[in-house]
């Protein structure tokens, strides 16, 4: 869901209107506690499934019905401090982006 799903939805119900810079803050906010992530090639965001421990996120994006599931992709973290150690990089944090097809739109042929 984007900012401004969320501010349609608050509109409609309630009678007050929210700024775009209160909700956006109000997901910084979500995003610092770990509570949603990103999702930067959507400019969306989605609720963490693993909130009350932190972790590197692994979204796969559906690319036909833009349905998102999380997973935690230990081996791939793995990998990406190394390759980073190797280089003298620190990495602070990673959100990985992985676009195809889910599988009812695969089992669908859509």
């Amino acid at each position: 869901m984007g900012a401004y799903d969320l501010l349609s939805r608050l509109g409609a119900e309630r009678k007050t209107r929210a700024a775009p810079p209160t909700v956006y803050r109000a997901l910084d906010f979500l995003m610092e506690q770990g509570l949603i992530h990103r999702i930067n090639s959507l400019n969306a965001y989605i609720a963490c499934f693993g909130p009350h421990r932190p972790h590197d996120a692994c979204l796969f994006i559906c690319e036909r019905c833009r349905t998102v599931e999380e997973s935690e992709a230990f081996a791939l973290r793995r990998a990406i401090n190394a390759q980073a150690g190797d280089r003298g990089f620190h990495v602070t944090g990673q959100t990985i982006e992985v676009t195809g097809l889910c599988r009812a739109c695969a089992v669908a042929g859509i």
